[in-house]
């Protein structure tokens, strides 16, 4: 009986928290495809009387004077620069991460940085500012993935370096023995063990550069760098806003982090449950 109420119990939960997450979208996904007039009718209706898709249309048309040229454009930005800066993280803090497991004495370093993540990004504008300045990468690119690896780096070497700690030794060592080098060692036996944990870290490293605003905002002046959270803030702007509208960003936004969560939901599960379990 007892076995029976906490499985119904756990069946309870989970549903809970599925709604919790699936009604905000699910009224998002309502308010895209209704006309206007059903979003200010009062009371409200929650089925609009008319189901009306032109917003996507408009969201992925290149035509003149659409919305798209704009949404597109930063869609791409953002799935760029995202993308790089988390592999240019990764391939920094797996090494890192390596070096803070292994050989103990450098967690000085390692605080540090952790200590530098913690203070509010509104405390690096003016010496990120007139670095990139400098370097003449204002309103760039390249100039925002060095940014966000400031965010990334950080957050992502302190995971990994939790992930190695837990992996056994003794095939590190056994491996030395027969001849392999330090960084043969990580490439052919740490990482391919580590390999669960690598998607779930390379997923949240992802989502901290895609989600990111403040940044985005005062290091891009147009299109040519801007990154979808700056752009969608700027379709409201206006006097005349289209709620519908930016429902439908919202939504299209939200696809490139389900797919890549679809894609890499097995890694995400086994990084996960290895994360929360040590020794």
């Amino acid at each position: 009986m007892k076995h029976k109420v906490m499985s119904v119990a756990k069946y309870v939960a989970a549903a809970a928290v599925a709604l919790s997450v699936l009604a905000p979208m699910g009224w998002l996904f309502l308010m895209s495809v209704s006309a206007t007039s059903d979003l200010t009718r009062v009371p409200l209706e929650w089925i609009p009387r008319q189901w009306d898709f032109s917003r996507y249309n408009r969201l992925l048309s290149l035509a003149p004077g659409e919305p798209g040229t704009l949404f597109l454009h930063a869609l791409g930005n953002s799935l760029l620069v995202a993308t790089g800066g988390t592999l240019v993280c990764l391939l920094l803090a797996i090494p890192a991460a390596f070096s803070f497991s292994r050989y103990p004495g450098r967690d000085g370093w390692l605080f540090a940085a952790l200590a530098i993540y913690m203070v509010p990004p509104v405390a690096f504008v003016l010496p990120l500012y007139f670095l990139l300045q400098q370097l003449d990468l204002l309103n760039t690119r390249p100039g925002l993935m060095i940014v966000y690896c400031s965010l990334i780096l950080p957050f992502l070497t302190w995971m990994l370096k939790n992930q190695f700690d837990t992996l056994p030794r003794d095939i590190e060592q056994a491996a030395r023995l027969d001849g392999l080098r330090v960084w043969q060692v990580l490439l052919r036996i740490t990482l391919p063990l580590a390999k669960p944990v690598l998607g779930a870290a390379a997923l949240f490293g992802w989502l901290l550069a895609w989600d990111e605003f403040f940044y985005a905002l005062l290091f891009t002046s147009n299109i040519t760098a801007q990154t979808l959270p700056v752009t969608i803030a700027g379709f409201t702007a206006g006097r005349a806003t289209d709620d519908g509208l930016i429902a439908a960003v919202g939504i299209l936004a939200s696809v490139p982090p389900l797919l890549i969560a679809v894609w890499l939901q097995k890694t995400l599960v086994s990084g996960l449950a290895s994360g929360g379990s040590k020794g």
